[in-house]
């Protein structure tokens, strides 16, 4: 199990579609804005790794029909050497973004190391694909479609990469904890937000560890799009919704799965400090971060 944290910042908002003309979404603010409220300092990380921002196109690219397809690819891989690197020196990667397209290279990185699983916490599926919404009417942004490329449903851009193969993990070993919809709804093990209200934590967190013994996953990654997050509690994020969690609950959870010793990584996406202009949620942010972490904060130099 890894001893230290090693954080790996990705700071774009390729998979997102324009907030409006000529603006570009601002999530990939998230993790000089998260950073800057002390998250390195609380997490005392072994290592901090700043991956480039990549270029935004509002235009369609060239031979897909996902939006930044190409540029994703690209930076796709990039993350994923970055979070292979990070497992390879038995560090827990904490991918910090950016919206929620991160988890492709997430994953990319952790199956170059074997077989892994997924925990996908978040208020909506993810899920969009060919197979249920039209491609060639709509350009398909990643970030409402991640759980389905990386279950292996889309474009081959997006879907086959080098060593691995595709799909990235499959629905057997997939949970999916938070979602507040039915729309496009996975063949995975789903744990909605009003079923997670009425389970609680501790119980969630018990069921998710049965299912993974279940499956034979000691290694699992972790996604969290906080938009798992009641609107109440954090309103800047792209798409806002209710019923969600507030953030002692979500650092309870979070906890209570890196506490398996199954989970080799956690990457967070989708906070938007454009729409936090007053940098009201940054700070409690880093503290839910820091309290689900805190086993894994070093006290070793960091490099």
């Amino acid at each position: 199990m890894a001893t230290a944290v090693e954080v790996i910042t990705a700071p774009w908002n390729l998979g997102l579609r324009p907030p409006g003309p000529g603006r570009e979404p601002g999530t990939w603010r998230a993790p000089d804005a998260l950073l800057s409220a002390g998250l390195e300092a609380r997490l005392r990380p072994a290592r901090v790794v700043e991956l480039d921002r990549p270029p935004y196109d509002v235009d369609p690219q060239p031979a897909t029909r996902i939006r930044n397809g190409v540029t994703l690819r690209e930076h796709t891989l990039l993350l994923g050497d970055a979070v292979g690197a990070a497992l390879a020196a038995s560090r827990f990667p904490l991918v910090v973004g950016g919206d929620c397209s991160i988890l492709l290279g997430c994953l990319l990185g952790a199956r170059r190391h074997g077989r892994c699983g997924l925990v996908h916490l978040d208020g909506h599926s993810d899920f969009r694909h060919p197979g249920n919404h039209d491609a060639g009417a709509v350009l398909g942004t990643a970030a409402g479609m991640d759980l389905a490329l990386a279950t292996g449903r889309g474009e081959l851009l997006l879907t086959h990469w080098p060593v691995v193969g595709g799909p990235l993990v499959a629905d057997e070993d997939v949970v999916q904890i938070g979602d507040r919809t039915d729309e496009h709804r996975p063949p995975v093990v789903r744990f909605t937000a009003r079923e997670v209200r009425e389970i609680g934590i501790a119980g969630l967190a018990e069921r998710v560890e049965r299912r993974l013994v279940r499956r034979e996953l000691d290694r699992v990654w972790l996604h969290l799009d906080l938009d798992v997050l009641d609107e109440r509690v954090l309103p800047a994020v792209d798409s806002p919704g209710r019923p969600g969690l507030d953030l002692p609950r979500l650092a309870e959870l979070v906890a209570g799965l890196v506490g398996t010793g199954r989970v080799v990584g956690l990457d967070v996406a989708i906070y938007d400090p454009e729409r936090d202009p007053h940098g009201v949620y940054a700070a409690p942010l880093v503290d839910c971060l820091a309290a689900a972490l805190s086993p894994l904060a070093t006290t070793e130099t960091p490099v």
